[in-house]
């Protein structure tokens, strides 16, 4: 073999090599594209990731700001109900008041002595005209229908003010001790029914229904003509609702709304009664 001839077939094959190594311009060109559609994809991937992270954040910032808005209404309704609590039960205390009034001062309610000169009838005049005046007689709430309990102690009396003080300043726990050892020790006093009622107000603001729901029936079974009975009917209601007994609760407001027609106590009952069928409905 010549020298060119070799050379000539040297060239030949490693021109057939290369052919056989390189990959096609085409094949070049697609992987590359590829590799520029992959990147462009993950950048868009990373945009979005950004966009959502931003959302997230937007997002966790304005549930911040609800729930702060939410914790200030529930601040509000607290206090709300606290100062309404308060009004009521400073009212049934100054109604209690005159219902049962005080004792009247025996000194007071004694007419003055006439002098020796005055004639009867003007020692009579100027006596009445210097007798103070004085407040009612002491007695017990008004029950009525139940002429028995008309007898009143100072002793009831104090004990029923110590429980209703701990249920006016909140402590709900306290007052339904107190008022459990107030109808222990005066099962039929004069305050056994407010005191009954009140029991029940007790566990039914720290949500024991079931025990509220004894003392109010309990109202109704033995005193029916109190005039804490609409109220303890609707509380019945309600605590039936709080034991998610709907059908119970529905059936005792419209009791409430039958039995008691123009009353807070049917108002109530009525607005209560309407909120449950609508939520039924929904």
């Amino acid at each position: 073999m010549t020298r060119s001839h070799f050379l000539t077939s040297f060239a030949l094959v490693a021109a057939v090599s290369a052919a056989l190594v390189a990959p096609p311009a085409a094949a070049q060109r697609a992987s590359l594209g590829e590799r520029v559609a992959a990147l462009e994809s993950q950048a868009a991937n990373n945009q979005g990731n950004i966009d959502l992270l931003n959302q997230l954040t937007a997002m966790r910032s304005e549930l911040r700001a609800l729930r702060g808005q939410v914790e200030e209404l529930q601040q509000q309704n607290q206090a709300l109900e606290t100062a309404m609590r308060n009004q009521y039960l400073d009212v049934d205390d100054r109604l209690n008041r005159i219902e049962g009034g005080a004792p009247a001062d025996a000194g007071a309610a004694a007419p003055a002595a006439a002098t020796p000169a005055a004639s009867a009838s003007a020692a009579s005049g100027a006596a009445a005209a210097r007798t103070p005046t004085t407040a009612p007689a002491e007695r017990a709430p008004v029950v009525f229908g139940d002429a028995g309990l008309l007898a009143n102690a100072a002793d009831e009396r104090s004990a029923y003010e110590t429980a209703f003080a701990a249920l006016r300043a909140g402590d709900y726990e306290q007052s339904a001790g107190l008022f459990n050892e107030f109808l222990r020790v005066y099962p039929t006093g004069s305050y056994a029914p407010n005191a009954t009622y009140w029991l029940g107000e007790s566990y039914y603001v720290t949500q024991d229904y079931a025990r509220a729901q004894a003392q109010f029936e309990t109202i109704l079974q033995r005193w029916p003509t109190h005039d804490k009975a609409p109220g303890s009917l609707l509380k019945i209601g309600l605590s039936q609702y709080g034991q998610r007994d709907l059908v119970a609760a529905e059936a005792t407001l419209a009791r409430v709304v039958e039995q008691y027609p123009g009353t807070d106590a049917a108002r109530t009952a009525d607005d209560r009664l309407r909120s449950i069928q609508l939520n039924s409905l929904r």
